[in-house]
């Protein structure tokens, strides 16, 4: 793909998926933009086995940008990241199209796999602020990862994940893109069990209480 043509595709999937963007220039500020121009740059160079030379351009784009992309890692169209802050994205790390991350995602790997030990992101997927994703396994098209979990184990298409370690707690067959980036409102069974546990421990509570009362009365009645 020719520089200018790339230029153009980046600087579209920022004015579409940004709804703070209220001018075309403010897109030239933004890092993932500038971020994304270097790693194309530094992975052309890593694929001509350039390592030194392309690992100085992506860290000196992590230096600016606070978003550390491996030159080796496979990135494909349409990669959105927001804010971008703390953003890391390991060198075995393969990402489909249109996906969104967020600040603080880690692409990682455990330190106990070699060759392949980064994971592999589908189409569409979207991982919310903070949420690490460690080891080579896949993330399945149109799945969401919520803020903060920690997804250590495969994740079919389709699905939700939360929690730590990441719980899949939604799975069905609508697709999930870019258009529907909510972060927050996602399920949580484990705050549902709590909560239904309170709720059955006040009424345990209460009627501890009733029959005490009960108890007071027959004791005065005798």
């Amino acid at each position: 793909m020719g520089f200018l043509k790339f230029f153009k595709e980046e600087f579209q999937v920022i004015r579409e998926r940004d709804p703070a963007i209220h001018s075309p220039l403010e897109v030239l500020l933004y890092p993932s933009f500038r971020v994304m121009l270097k790693y194309r740059r530094a992975h052309k160079l890593y694929l001509k086995k350039h390592y030194f030379l392309a690992r100085w351009i992506s860290q000196r784009a992590a230096r600016k940008t606070g978003i550390e992309i491996h030159p080796g890692a496979t990135i494909g169209k349409g990669l959105f990241i927001d804010h971008g802050s703390g953003v890391i994205i390991g060198e075995t790390a393969v990402i489909g199209d249109n996906v969104t991350l967020y600040q603080g995602v880690t692409l990682g790997g455990t330190g106990k796999e070699t060759g392949k030990r980064h994971p592999t992101l589908c189409d569409n997927v979207m991982v919310s602020a903070g949420a690490k994703i460690l080891g080579s396994f896949t993330i399945g098209e149109n799945s969401k990862i919520g803020a903060g979990s920690v997804v250590l184990r495969e994740v079919p298409p389709n699905c939700t994940v939360v929690g730590v370690p990441g719980r899949i707690v939604k799975r069905n067959d609508v697709r999930v893109t870019w258009n529907t980036m909510d972060q927050v409102h996602l399920p949580d069974p484990v705050f549902d069990d709590i909560e239904t546990l309170k709720k059955e421990n006040t009424e345990l509570t209460n009627r501890v209480l009733e029959l005490e009362r009960e108890l007071r009365f027959i004791k005065k009645e005798k």
